[in-house]
């Protein structure tokens, strides 16, 4: 009798909570969607207010490559494992390990050496600005961009905004990056309550010839995924991503290539000198 009652109760409980998801889930649908500009403005600056706090961590990315002959096939499988960090809001990465064995003391060596010009160079260089390559602003990419399809979704349970995009053919650009978004679309998944992005899927809709098209070819259907979690209940941070990249080079040549990035072992850590000097990173003690 009493388990009976219990599993009686339970269920009442069960049904009550899913009458209650299900009334929250209207109220939501109800709400009417921000605008996409704006919405975007707000994931920037919600990226800004984050930064000290990303600062504070650390975490590995194992980072594999594999080469696909004409038949869909794998032809070499190489990999790379990283301890990731931030320096004034840039994404610093040393590398550890080269197909799953150590750096050997020469190797580290040289790695120090290349992580400590690249710090050097994040101190220096501006947040919102790439220190390796062409960089472009969100407000830039939404006056590239044509956005349409705004919706709701649930994506990993938790509400997010939802919109596709494509890059406007008729818009006049500069440079590598603007030049590139012309030639993209795809989709992206915004956390509705952090304002932080959750998951993006991109995709090359048109050949993007480099440099003339003489020395590469990206070509279309090339496509890309990125995701992101909240780690700690305070800070979003990569967790994967996954592409396929297919290009002509030097006019004879054909690329393809599939790699794939696992982000973990997140750690917050307190600098001990300078990053600048040694870079010299020790994890946070538990209280």
């Amino acid at each position: 009798m009493y388990i009976r009652n219990r599993s009686r109760l339970l269920g009442c409980c069960i049904a009550f909570s899913i009458l209650l998801l299900v009334a929250g889930g209207q109220e939501a649908a109800k709400a009417p969607l921000p605008d996409i500009r704006q919405l975007m403005r707000e994931v920037q600056e919600h990226q800004k207010q984050l930064d000290q706090i990303r600062e504070n961590y650390t975490y590995t990315s194992y980072q594999e490559v594999q080469d696909i002959d004409a038949n869909g096939q794998v032809k070499k499988t190489e990999s790379s494992e990283y301890e990731d960090f931030f320096v004034n809001g840039h994404v610093i990465e040393r590398k550890v390990k080269a197909n799953d064995k150590a750096l050997d003391e020469h190797e580290q060596q040289k790695e120090t050496e290349r992580v400590t010009k690249l710090v050097e160079k994040a101190e220096k260089t501006p947040r919102g600005q790439s220190i390796e390559g062409p960089s472009i602003s969100i407000s830039r990419v939404l006056e590239i961009m044509d956005v349409s399809n705004e919706r709701r979704e649930l994506y990993r349970n938790d509400p997010t905004i939802v919109f596709d995009f494509v890059g406007r053919k008729d818009v006049k650009t500069h440079g590598l990056a603007e030049d590139a978004s012309k030639k993209l679309q795809g989709t992206l998944w915004i956390n509705e309550a952090d304002r932080q992005v959750a998951h993006l899927e991109v995709r090359f809709d048109d050949n993007f010839r480099m440099v003339g098209g003489i020395l590469a070819t990206v070509q279309k259907g090339s496509s890309f995924r990125f995701d992101q979690s909240k780690v700690n209940g305070e800070i979003w941070l990569p967790t994967g991503a996954e592409g396929t990249v297919q290009a002509r080079l030097l006019l004879f040549k054909n690329l393809r290539q599939h790699f794939r990035e696992r982000d973990y072992d997140y750690q917050r850590f307190k600098v001990e000198t300078q990053q600048s000097k040694d870079a010299k990173i020790a994890p946070a003690k538990k209280p």
